[in-house]
């Protein structure tokens, strides 16, 4: 297993990054633990969660699994989304919702610290000021040790650089956003910023709803028990919209030099996708989302697939850079509400 280091942290961390969003959920718990043992055995040593996964329930599962194995794991969680239909306190980046999830992650994690704590999701009009005291006090109380964010813009990462310099707070040290081969937006601008002020970048869904595995097939029904078919049926405009254009002919344009690069290579498609990922510029560790063992297996094998200068260029004839063909990344901003007052 190969490893990198957690931003300007020092920190070493594996390639890949166990994300756990399916455990308790679609993985049952047994098997869940199964695959969380079988990942720190193979030199996995990062593992990824959230409050918000099955409301708690992912972070129960993680707790019980690292029991014993604490010490070889760097935890990641996020907090922000709601965890409580009745109540609207229960959601957002404010400071009392922050500490008050983080206690209950510590004890859902069972454990006295949590190694990296996220911003699920950007909260545009909330001044980030109000955030990073937050965060920062958990710091210096001993119960986070590092702080990052998940699908910010760039624009919203550098504010929080600036305002952590200015008031003399613990600064964010990663970013997780949305990357692949159907969505490389982020190389225009999240990447460069990303590298120049030592942010790792952790980027989710990097099969696209598992569509570059070739799970999907022209002209086939979707399977109803898939993560797109889920999404397909979501009240949500965004998702509905995301869905379609995953079967368009220039998603499966770049499916098809995938699939013919994983035949030459005596690998699977997944693979292909998720070796380019790891071997892209500025990227620290690729979030993988099994929901079987069989998935994980398969994703770990990635670790020892080679893509050439080649097959990056074959990769970038399909797939433009610094374009999307399904709108991942910039879907996220379509709710931004700016602060009345920011400072």
């Amino acid at each position: 297993m190969e490893y990198r280091s957690l931003g300007r942290t020092g920190v070493p961390v594996s390639v890949l990054c166990l994300g756990c969003m399916n455990f308790g959920a679609q993985t049952p718990e047994d098997e869940s633990i199964q695959i969380i043992h079988y990942a720190l055995d193979q030199g996995v040593n990062f593992v990824d969660t959230a409050n918000v996964y099955s409301r708690g329930i992912s972070e129960q599962v993680v707790g019980k699994a690292l029991k014993g194995r604490r010490d070889q794991v760097v935890l990641a969680t996020k907090v922000h989304g709601r965890m409580a239909d009745d109540n609207v306190l229960a959601e957002g980046n404010n400071r009392r919702h922050i500490i008050e999830q983080c206690e209950a992650s510590l004890k859902r994690l069972q454990t006295d610290h949590i190694d990296l704590y996220q911003l699920h999701r950007p909260q545009s009009d909330m001044p980030i000021d109000e955030t990073l005291r937050a965060m920062d006090d958990l710091i210096r109380a001993g119960k986070v040790r590092y702080v990052g964010t998940s699908s910010f813009a760039a624009w919203q990462v550098m504010e929080s650089l600036w305002a952590a310099k200015e008031l003399g707070l613990n600064r964010f040290v990663t970013e997780q956003p949305p990357y692949h081969l159907l969505d490389r937006s982020i190389e225009r601008e999240l990447i460069p910023m990303a590298q120049t002020y030592g942010i790792g970048i952790l980027p989710w869904s990097p099969l696209a709803r598992g569509f570059l595995s070739g799970k999907y097939k022209r002209g086939e029904a979707i399977p109803g028990d898939s993560r797109l078919a889920r999404d397909g049926s979501n009240n949500n405009t965004l998702f509905q919209k995301r869905t379609q254009k995953h079967f368009s002919d220039l998603a499966y344009g770049v499916l098809d030099v995938v699939e013919a690069l994983a035949e030459e290579k005596g690998c699977t498609p997944a693979q292909v996708a998720m070796a380019w990922l790891i071997r892209q510029p500025g990227v620290t560790s690729p979030i993988v989302g099994p929901r079987t063992m069989a998935h994980f297996e398969d994703n770990l094998g990635a670790v020892n697939v080679e893509i050439t200068d080649a097959d990056r260029a074959r990769l970038d004839e399909a797939s433009t850079p610094e374009e999307a063909i399904v709108s991942y990344y910039n879907g996220r901003m379509m709710d931004f509400k700016p602060a009345q007052y920011r400072w």
